[in-house]
């Protein structure tokens, strides 16, 4: 049969005697169009999601068993209160948001399979509103591992878990919408390198992790802006890295206090060059705490860090990782790029005051 020609009446398919039509199927041999339906299982689903989906559903199933929700209760037994964590060792240590561990020193921790601990809360820092529970089994649990933040790029997907309104194990995703932000706890400090996302958060989010598309914490969720749209916010993994370790050796994080705010900004590359700098970033001083000891030294909001005690700063999760309990009591020299000039401030650093 062909085709008709140019100007030719169009044939209807009701003048063909053609039954059952073909058509091909995916290995190009003829099926009758009554069984399509029953070819079309061959196609198996991850074929049938596109590259956005696959990999938010591969991260969701390679962390999500990680991930988990905390309840915690008055001494009487009341409830108290509950928000999200996620287990970084299979021996039970659990990260969440030292705002939602306030209420008590022990915590209930349910798992994705329905399985409960009890946890007892082994310190928080109320400085970068992190926790750090240990659940009371001896069992090996499902872990998740903490990433590299200074890696991280505005775009790049971020996956958030967590367990909002009491919705177990609900997943939102967005993207990395800014780095370097500053954030004030509740206790007033301010908390560095925090990273903004539009991944959706709700309360009982808090302290479940943002998750990379390579599975890997990129930051711990702890705020929202109330009455804003995609506007969220997680604590940086490597400074959620550095406490993490704080609190397992000290049970709670000792630290130098400089007395600024501080954000990762990108150095002018003709500066840069001239004064021969290796590092691409630096930590910008957002805010200068009055009477602190930036403040008495000289150095003002708009300074570029470049580097604290000889090692090089290349964004404010630098800062937090050198202001550690070695350099409390000391004089150290401080380098700062000020407009196109490099500075050195040399600063009495003092121990920072919890709470």
């Amino acid at each position: 049969m062909g085709f008709a020609p140019r100007g030719a009446i169009p044939i209807s398919t009701a003048m063909l005697d053609i039954s059952p039509s073909f058509v091909l199927d995916e290995d190009t041999h003829p099926v009758p169009d009554g069984d399509i339906a029953a070819s079309q299982p061959k196609l198996a689903d991850p074929q049938l999601l596109d590259a956005y989906s696959r990999t938010v559903t591969g991260v969701v199933d390679a962390v999500g068993p990680s991930v988990v929700r905390i309840d915690l209760a008055h001494g009487d037994g009341r409830r108290a209160g509950s928000g999200s964590g996620v287990i970084v060792s299979p021996d039970g240590l659990v990260l969440t948001n030292s705002h939602v561990v306030s209420a008590g020193r022990r915590a209930e921790v349910a798992t994705l399979d329905g399985r409960s601990f009890s946890a007892r809360v082994l310190g928080d820092d109320p400085d970068t509103d992190l926790a750090l529970l240990r659940i009371d089994e001896n069992e090996l649990l499902p872990a998740a591992r903490l990433g590299d933040s200074r890696k991280l790029k505005r775009g790049q997907i971020a996956i958030a878990i967590g367990n909002p309104l009491g919705f177990d194990a609900t997943v939102t995703a967005g993207v990395v919408s800014a780095l370097g932000r500053t954030l004030r706890a509740k206790n007033g400090r301010m908390i560095d390198d925090v990273i903004q996302t539009d991944a959706a958060l709700n309360p009982g989010n808090s302290g479940g992790p943002l998750v990379s598309s390579a599975g890997e914490i990129i930051g711990i969720n702890t705020a929202v802006i109330m009455g804003a749209q995609g506007i969220c916010f997680a604590v940086a993994s490597n400074t959620a890295q550095f406490v993490l370790g704080e609190l397992i050796r000290h049970g709670r994080v000792r630290r130098a206090f400089l007395g600024v705010g501080a954000g990762t900004l990108p150095l002018p590359r003709r500066i840069a060059l001239r004064l021969g700098l290796a590092q691409a970033t630096g930590a910008v001083i957002t805010a200068v705490e009055r009477g602190g000891p930036a403040d008495e030294a000289g150095m003002l909001t708009g300074d570029i860090i470049l580097s604290i005690d000889g090692a090089a700063v290349a964004g404010a999760d630098d800062i937090v990782r050198l202001l550690d309990a070695d350099r409390i009591g000391r004089t150290i020299a401080i380098d700062v790029l000020r407009r196109s000039d490099r500075r050195r401030f040399w600063v009495g650093l003092k121990e920072r005051k919890s709470g």
